[in-house]
Formats: structure tokens, C-alpha cells, sequence
């Protein structure tokens, strides 16, 4: 069975690509170690459904023009036959994946494939196995030019929108603020971010963190200030009491957290230019030690 569009797992964004392309009757493919049956999510009051043809080993995958990647990006190894078996083909590799590094995670296993990073805005939760909650958000962001104009046209007359930018690190770097405190404080508190961040001191450690990942980013090149932070500060605290992270919803699963590409992705940059990340270094450390994975001292 193949697709025009391949996506490797079926997870929280996976499904929820999964199903948005199939409404729209577009050709999908779930890459996955496990069958799924039919997909479901709830969104908005509604439960909307689709199932999907699965393939279940890389060389069962016939040729697809796209693969996008949807595993957390501690699991990007573990779906590097999908990425070579696609790049062979000629497919445009798609990380749709937090954090800043997305071309190092993926070009190991790409060659000379083409690589579209994405930042996409969705906050889903998956409560069982095809099953996803949809709390928000349903867009991405991807670089402009031939790749990324073709990639907005697959989700024209989706649920989704596709922004093309000419500027994707200060995006992608833009993205990370927002999980820089929303992923690392909901999971080590255990708390959903509605009520987290409506109390002063944790916002105020919050801004903290954030005016270092703010520094950190600026070095890196990414256009980003102060308004910046308070932006995300301000969006914290629009949270529903549903809301969460995907690193709350992975540690309460007890799944592998994703710390080290996204604290562990600011103090890495830290460290190279020089700026001083002191509370995210000590968020690095106790989420290391959440995970059940302790640092080693070397970040």
C-alpha cells in the first residue's frame, strides 16, 4: 500500500495529519512498527474519523513524494529506515518535529534527499492508541520557496493552514520560547498549564527562563526580543484548565521526554556563543533525572 503522502507515526500529530489529509481526499500512507485501525479525534465537540492504509516495514513503502515525520525528535533514529527508503525514492523529507535542530536529527539518514523542516502549532494529547484529543491549533510554518509552496498546496481546503517564511530560524526559535517553559514546568510539576501559570512566582520563573532562552536565540541569529517572551507569557496564561504539553502528556505515560531537543537544544546553543543559561540548565538537570535518564555532565 502506498501514498502520495507517507507519514512515520501514528502519534498525536501523526493521526492528526493523518486524518486531516484523508478528509480532504488526499492519497496517505501511516508508517508505524504496530497496525492501527481507524484513527479518531476529538475536536471542537466533535469526533471526527478516518482510516488510513498502514504499512508496517520501510520496504513495504512503494515510492511517496512526501514523508513527513512526526515522531518525537528523541525518536528521529528510530524511523531512519522510513527517511532512507523515502529519500531513496526522491520523496521531500518533512520533520514536522519541535525544537531548532532539525536538518542535524534528520540528514544522518536523508543523503541527499530534499529536507523541508516544519513548526507546527497543534496541541493534541493522545489518550489511546488511534485515539487523539485535539485541544488547539492547526497550523505550521515551513521555509519559503518550491518545497515549501508545494507542501502548502497538499493542505489547501484542510482544517489545516501552511505559512511559508523567509526567516524559519527566528520561527523555529520562536516556537521554542513557547516550549522552553510550557513543556519542562507542566511535566516536572505534573500540573496542566491552566492553573500552572496563573500563579505570580511561576510566572515569574517563567520570564526568567525565558529572557535566557530569548539571549540565546538572538545569538543564534534569530530576530526575537523582550516582546517576544511576553508574548508567550501572555498566551501561558490563556491556557483552558484541559491544557497541557506533549512533555506532561509523555512523563504521565511514562514515555521518553524530550528535554534534550529543547532545554537541552538552548543550553547547547548557550554554551557555543557564550551566553550563561543557568535556569535552564538546572531545568536539563531535574527533567533528566524526571525521565529516569540522568545527565552525563557533558551538555
Amino acid at each position: 500500500m502506498s501514498g502520495t503522502i507517507a507519514i512515520v507515526g501514528a502519534g498525536g500529530i501523526g493521526g492528526m495529519l493523518a486524518v486531516t489529509l484523508a478528509e480532504a481526499g488526499r492519497g496517505v500512507t501511516l508508517c508505524v512498527r504496530s497496525p492501527v485501525g481507524e484513527l479518531a479525534i476529538e475536536s471542537g465537540g466533535e469526533t471526527r474519523r478516518a482510516t488510513v492504509p498502514v504499512v508496517t516495514a520501510p520496504e513495504a513503502l512503494n515510492d511517496p513524494a512526501w514523508l513527513l515525520v512526526t515522531t518525537k525528535a528523541q525518536d528521529t533514529a528510530g524511523a531512519a529506515p522510513w527517511i532512507e527508503r523515502a529519500a531513496r525514492s526522491g520523496a521531500v523529507i518533512v520533520p514536522v518535529q519541535n525544537g531548532v535542530e532539525h536538518l542535524a536529527r534528520v540528514r544522518p539518514h536523508s543523503g541527499e534527499a530534499a529536507v523541508l523542516p516544519a513548526i507546527i502549532y497543534c496541541s493534541v494529547e493522545r489518550v489511546a492508541p488511534g485515539h487523539i484529543r485535539h485541544h488547539g491549533g492547526s497550523s505550521m510554518t515551513v521555509p519559503d520557496g518550491p518545497d515549501g509552496e508545494a507542501f502548502a498546496a497538499l493542505f489547501a481546503g484542510t482544517r489545516f493552514t501552511v505559512q511559508r517564511t523567509d526567516d524559519f530560524a527566528t520561527v523555529a526559535w520562536r516556537k521554542l520560547l513557547s516550549n522552553s517553559v510550557n513543556n519542562p514546568l507542566t511535566a516536572l510539576t505534573l500540573r496542566r498549564g491552566g492553573g500552572l501559570f496563573a500563579e505570580e512566582p511561576i510566572r515569574a520563573l517563567a520570564a526568567a527562563i525565558l529572557a535566557e532562552a530569548v539571549a540565546v536565540a538572538r545569538a543564534e541569529g534569530a530576530r526575537l526580543g523582550p516582546e517576544d517572551a511576553q508574548a508567550v507569557l501572555g498566551n501561558l496564561g490563556g491556557f483552558g484548565p484541559a491544557g497541557g504539553s506533549s512533555m506532561l502528556y509523555d512523563r504521565l505515560a511514562g514515555r521518553p521526554l524530550e528535554h534534550e531537543h529543547l532545554t537541552g537544544a538552548i543550553v547547547r546553543a548557550g554554551a557555543r556563543h557564550g551566553v550563561p543559561v543557568p535556569l535552564n540548565r538546572a531545568l536539563l538537570a531535574l527533567l533528566a533525572a524526571a525521565s529516569g535518564h540522568p545527565l552525563d555532565g557533558t551538555a
